[in-house]
């Protein structure tokens, strides 16, 4: 299980994460908000396996973090610009969502 981000803070239009191991990750709103894991970005199946939203657009385009709420000891619900509160990043999320970001600036 990840543990908690010792801080979040907004700088400027980025959201900046520090780790308790002393890594540092930098969210802009709309990496994070086209990455929701929300039934709206993501969708959601039936018991019969029917896929229900989740096809909607994928870049959001000047969307920022206004805010956030944290869920327990476990996840962050962030306030976005746009509207959209709904989906829930668990730490453990958050963190994959920066490996991805380093890997790819890597590349």
């Amino acid at each position: 299980m990840q543990a908690p981000p010792e801080d979040l803070q907004l700088i400027g239009a980025e959201l900046a994460v520090r780790w308790a191991d002393g890594r540092e990750d930098y969210f802009s709103g709309e990496y994070l908000r086209a990455n929701s894991p929300s039934a709206e970005n993501v969708g959601e199946k039936d018991i019969f396996g029917n896929q229900y939203g989740g096809n909607g657009p994928r870049e959001f385009p000047g969307v920022k973090i206004e805010g956030w709420d944290y869920q327990g000891n476990y996840a962050v619900r962030f306030d976005f610009s746009d509207g959209h509160r709904t989906g829930i990043f668990s730490w453990e999320y958050l963190r994959k969502l920066g490996d991805l970001q380093r890997k790819k600036e890597k590349d």
